[in-house]
């Protein structure tokens, strides 16, 4: 079996999933970063409740869907973003300043790019959603 990127599987699901109207999602396999990218995204209100839950296979995600997700996408490679960066990026991923949010791993966790901002913090870059 190949190696699959945890991450874009993820967002792909996700986006398909509330594409077709759904109200919940399952996402195999799973990954640490995987479950602190979908409690960012809880926190933020992009997605309801989600649930991990392990099978001995690489576990999966149950994720309850809010329909408030109109693209998403992981961002490969990792881009390196300093904490003075982050408009940059904003303006090559998002449709305008006040919509949606990059997701960037930080030395204090996944985060949003405003907290990661709001924090004088940078990362990686790892995906997007809006």
């Amino acid at each position: 079996m190949p190696a699959t990127n945890v991450l874009a599987n993820l967002f792909v699901t996700l986006y398909n999933t509330e594409a077709r109207r759904k109200g919940e999602c399952i996402v195999i396999p799973t990954s640490k970063l995987a479950t602190k990218v979908l409690t960012t995204l809880e926190k933020e209100g992009y997605i309801g409740k989600f649930e991990h839950i392990e099978d001995k296979r690489g576990g999966k995600f149950k994720i309850n869907l809010l329909a408030k997700i109109t693209k998403c996408g992981a961002i490969t490679p990792r881009f390196k973003v300093k904490k003075t960066e982050y408009s940059e990026w904003e303006q090559q991923y998002l449709p305008s300043y006040t919509r949606g949010m990059l997701l960037v791993t930080t030395n204090q966790g996944v985060m949003s790019h405003h907290d990661a901002a709001n924090k004088g913090i940078g990362g990686f870059l790892i995906g997007y959603v809006y």
